[in-house]
């Protein structure tokens, strides 16, 4: 049924909660953390993230990622960590892509030598430096398009057949993208990851993670969450299913704006570079426009020499500087001091992280009422 239904449609009505009593147009809230059992039902426990809520809402994320079936998480970093976690076990091996968001890097790099979990990650993007990195017990290849903070943009067909060729699993973080921009599925990736705080939840008000594969994988995935306990309160579950009414909507608005911003600010003489997969110029724009729908509502870009990068941000009226993205409201932040803060100054390097960079959250507001923020903020400098 799902398959035939529009993705505005998918939104706003697949994963609702069924009001059978009063017919509500919107879904009630199971707050109850007890439920009966007569030895036959299913045991329902919030740990086991199976509250009438939870199992709601993941047949609407699962709808929009074309997945048998979906999980959520309290946290994108719960998500990811009991993902990983449940197809890695001690002696195996996984190959990451050289740039990924920070608190991935730090997890791997931090816990899995205490688990016995080998790691590599790729010296660039290309499918040969993915194969030279796997090895006999290679169990996962993990990849992250368009990535944080760079937007870079990897070759998910690619990264798919060689996994497949190998008998490897794949991975992706699919948060700057979200399922509107982006189905990983439709390339042969088998796991798609996201902080649903960002553009799934959408309102700065939200700590979520989703999961989304095959009945096989998340039954993987849910053997080892349940044990770990990285649940979701069913209040914060109800409020990320509101949101998600108005994910297309939003992101469609934040794609047309992120354009704009990011055409702007290349010929703005203040900019040294912008990074957005959407301008021509972009070093992998084609392979962008092959795998996505449309380019997102990220971008980054570094300021000129010389001019005070958190001075610039602390100028802003409109534009929040803020740690989080993918909120209605247009943030800004310096990935080496947020982000990517846990990791080295030579770590950040290899990544192509500069202590210039800024990471711009393109919201839904006026265009022109951002160009002038920018400018205003700019022109306080001198």
């Amino acid at each position: 049924m799902t398959k035939k239904l529009g993705i505005n449609t998918i939104c706003a009505h697949v994963g609702e909660v069924k009001d059978e009593q009063f017919k509500g147009a919107v879904s009630p809230i199971y707050m109850s953390t007890s439920y009966a059992f007569d030895g036959v039902d299913v045991k329902r426990y919030p740990r086991y993230l199976n509250t009438p809520n939870q199992e709601a809402l993941v047949k609407k994320i699962a709808a929009l990622e074309k997945t048998e079936n979906a999980l959520i998480f309290g946290s994108g970093m719960a998500a990811i960590s009991t993902t990983l976690l449940a197809f890695l076990q001690k002696g195996d091996h996984i190959v990451l892509q050289q740039t990924l968001y920070g608190g991935t890097y730090n997890f791997v790099v931090e816990e899995f030598d205490k688990f016995g979990i080998e790691y590599s990650f790729t010296k660039s993007l290309s499918i040969e430096d993915f194969e030279k990195e796997i090895k006999k017990n290679t169990k996962v290849l993990y990849i992250e398009t368009p990535s944080n903070p760079l937007l870079t943009i990897t070759d998910m067909k690619a990264v798919s057949k060689l996994a497949k060729k190998k008998n490897i699993v794949t991975m992706i973080d699919n948060t700057f993208a979200s399922p509107i921009n982006q189905t990983p599925i439709d390339f042969g990736i088998d796991i798609m990851i996201h902080s649903a705080t960002k553009y799934m939840g959408g309102h700065s008000d939200i700590l979520a993670g989703a999961v989304a594969a095959s009945n096989e994988h998340i039954e993987k995935i849910w053997s080892i969450g349940k044990n770990l306990g990285g649940s979701l309160s069913d209040f914060s579950v109800w409020m990320l299913e509101r949101s998600l009414k108005t994910l297309n909507l939003r992101v469609k608005r934040q794609n047309k704006n992120a354009l704009k911003m990011a055409k702007y600010l290349a010929v703005n003489p203040n900019i040294y570079y912008v990074y957005y997969p959407g301008l021509k110029g972009h070093p992998n724009y084609k392979l962008a426009k092959k795998q996505m729908k449309n380019f997102g509502g990220m971008l980054s870009f570094e300021l000129k020499e010389g001019i005070d990068v958190m001075k610039f941000q602390n100028n802003l009226r409109l534009i929040k500087p803020s740690m989080s993205l993918a909120g209605v409201e247009s943030t800004m932040l310096s990935p080496t001091l947020t982000s990517h803060a846990l990791l080295s100054a030579e770590e950040r390097e290899k990544q192509g992280i500069k202590d210039g960079l800024i990471r711009f959250s393109v919201g839904i507001e006026e265009t022109k009422d951002l160009i002038a923020d920018i400018e205003q903020a700019l022109a306080s400098l001198k």
